[in-house]
């Protein structure tokens, strides 16, 4: 299928084949959904924590005796029903990670590229670079291109647009290596370079 290449300045400037089996899939949301949640997963820090009655301080003693008082009998006063006691079966540091097979995620990020295309959300650029790191001078590019929302996947990333944009909300930059499924979806249109396209059949193949 082909693509139009356009400019930084939105003039066409040429046009692009690009790859059936990596563009081409079919668009599985189940798919979709399996790849973000593990990505996001993997992303949870697991640092949360309560403590285990071993972990509360004070004392072991009997707090009354057993029997007598008219109370309920109680072992310890860090025992949960006391304030400042122990928690119960709660959460614990761990990691929240899981293994997700290579060929899914291989097929995730396909999927992805597929619905962009699908959904007329893909730009191809035939470069991605900028003399120098000035926001202003990207945001009117930008603005041509009928851009306000976007992840921009290159080659290797120019550092001028990659300095230029880090001032724009809603404008991520990535290397080819770095394009995944949850970045891909999380902004509305998906600009790739005619490098990044290269790479990513080379890899997705």
């Amino acid at each position: 299928m082909k693509v139009t290449v356009k400019n930084l300045e939105a003039a066409d400037v040429g046009a692009i084949e690009l790859d059936e089996a990596v563009f081409g899939v079919d668009v599985r949301a189940d798919l979709l959904s399996r790849v973000v949640h593990w990505q996001l997963a993997k992303r949870r820090s697991g640092n949360h924590k309560t403590k285990g009655i071993s972990e509360i301080a004070g004392t072991t003693k009997k707090p009354y005796k057993q029997k007598g008082t008219g109370r309920a009998r109680q072992g310890s006063t860090r025992s949960p029903q006391f304030r400042g006691g122990a928690t119960i079966f709660g959460p614990v540091v761990r990691d929240h990670g899981y293994d997700l097979p290579k060929k899914v995620r291989k097929l995730g990020l396909k999927t992805a590229l597929a619905a962009k295309l699908k959904d007329e959300k893909l730009i191809v650029l035939d470069d991605a670079k900028l003399s120098e790191p000035k926001t202003k001078e990207l945001k009117a590019q930008l603005e041509k291109l009928g851009i306000t929302s976007a992840l921009i996947v290159d080659g290797a990333v120019d550092e001028n647009l990659k300095k230029a944009a880090s001032n724009l909300i809603g404008i991520d930059v990535l290397p080819q290596i770095g394009a995944n499924v949850y970045d891909i979806l999380r902004r509305d249109t998906l600009v790739l370079t005619k490098n990044a396209i290269e790479a990513l059949e080379a890899r997705l193949k």
